[in-house]
């Protein structure tokens, strides 16, 4: 029985990660259904991103009060990780406080971690009036009811209640220590967790005990749910933001990807020693599809974008076309990007790792022809984003699909290309009366 607790939490541990690491590789897998891009390019570069954005938190601060409190909660989130690696081995060796001996050092880290606790708490409590009282415009558009509202809200419930166990574990181990309780070594320092021990006062050493095992035993589980949590939530942006701000785009906002194999058809054309009549090779690939309709047509660097979004909606608060009124939203491109990918997923897990085809796509049941339209390629919500999110390259990447794949361009847009093809101009005049102007 002596070693009973020990067996119980490393059997925990052991459920907790391993589902854990279920997820992580069904998440990759998913990723991976995209299309191979090379982005191996400029390391130094892409490391210094990495670091400022996803480390340093640098785009979150352009909005200072949400800025600040997200610094708060995830320097929060960072450093008490420390404390859950004492709370493991301590679980599966069956020791308390195995970092006591650190003397001054290990006072110094549990002062930090309760200061922190308690600043998370009120960053918690400020974000949850923003989104629920104050109701900021960017937090109740459309794409936000349901399980949106509930995930974000979710998440704030979760980290409230791991920090105050946190606090109250610590507050019934100071009474502890002050009562000598076997096994309660006096070490670590307590600012805020003894302003609530004397609600505890008069309680006897067993039921303190009770108190604090139970906080203890809580506050861990909580952090392995919360972890599992992650593959289902808006917060998986915790892990990845930081490969998601390394694979982000170096090339300059307004530069586009040209299509391979339309850039080898004009090589070809301009070739002076090309043969125009000849046809493909017998063992010719069969072309490539151009654009995307659905996210397999996608590159994994644009389905890495959609597992990272944050749901924050500064992209849509920046963009042109939400705010006067269109249909189009970035954080929704997003969103039904991995909705769709998820989709996709549970399919291939239904069929043994193999994709059925279920007749739905990317393009028409999640993304309307409306929404890719109303897009001006400004670049904003790219701009805006605070982990290196692109959602204009998936908009581009559709439209090109309409236009190459099923001639659905608008109207204008047909208009203005046949012009170009006929008169080498947008307008509708040939070539020979384009200066008649003049003489009038």
């Amino acid at each position: 029985m002596e070693y009973l607790p020990n067996i119980l939490f490393a059997i925990v541990l052991i459920i907790g990660i391993g589902f854990f690491s279920k997820n992580v590789k069904k998440l990759s897998r998913n990723i991976k259904l995209g299309k191979d891009i090379d982005v191996s390019d400029n390391k130094p570069q892409r490391w210094k991103n990495m670091a400022r954005i996803a480390l340093g938190q640098t785009k979150m601060v352009v909005r200072p009060i949400a800025g600040l409190m997200h610094i708060i909660v995830y320097v929060g989130f960072v450093i008490i990780n420390i404390e859950v690696l004492e709370i493991i081995i301590d679980g599966v060796l069956g020791t308390h406080r195995i970092f006591a001996p650190l003397g001054a050092l290990y006072d110094f880290l549990i002062g930090s971690f309760e200061v922190l606790a308690l600043l998370v708490i009120v960053a918690v409590v400020v974000f949850w009036i923003r989104r629920n009282i104050i109701k900021l415009k960017r937090f109740i558009k459309p794409e936000m009811d349901g399980w949106p509202k509930k995930d974000g809200n979710m998440i704030l419930y979760i980290e409230l209640v791991l920090m105050l166990l946190f606090l109250t574990m610590n507050a019934a181990d100071f009474q502890l220590q002050q009562l000598d309780a076997a096994h309660y070594t006096k070490a670590g320092a307590f600012p805020v967790s003894q302003l609530i021990a004397p609600l505890f006062d008069g309680m006897s050493i067993s039921n303190l005990i009770l108190v604090e095992r139970t906080a203890w035993w809580l506050h861990i589980i909580g952090i392995l749910s919360f972890l599992n949590y992650l593959y289902y939530s808006k917060h998986l942006h915790i892990l990845l933001a930081f490969p998601n701000t390394y694979y982000g785009k170096l090339t300059p906002q307004g530069k586009f990807n040209n299509v391979e194999a339309v850039t080898n058809e004009v090589k070809l054309m301009m070739d002076p020693s090309a043969d125009p009549f000849a046809a493909p090779a017998d063992d010719a690939p069969d072309p490539e599809k151009f654009g995307a309709s659905d996210v397999m047509d996608l590159n994994w660097v644009q389905l890495l974008n959609a597992y990272t979004c944050t749901e924050c909606g500064r992209c849509t608060s920046e963009c042109p076309a939400n705010q006067t009124g269109k249909k189009l939203s970035p954080r929704k491109i997003m969103m039904d990007t991995r909705d769709r990918l998820e989709e996709v997923g549970k399919n291939m897990d239904t069929n043994k790792g193999e994709f059925i085809e279920d007749g739905k796509q990317l393009l028409g049941d999640y993304i309307s022809h409306e929404e890719l339209w109303a897009c001006t390629t400004c670049n904003a919500c790219v701009e805006a984003c605070p982990v290196s999110i692109d959602p204009l390259s998936i908009i581009v990447e559709m439209r090109r699909f309409l236009v190459m794949e099923q001639s659905a361009a608008p109207m204008e847009l047909n208009n203005m290309m046949s012009n170009i093809e006929n008169n080498g101009a947008p307008w509708p005049y040939n070539q020979m009366d384009r200066l008649n102007w003049v003489n009038e």
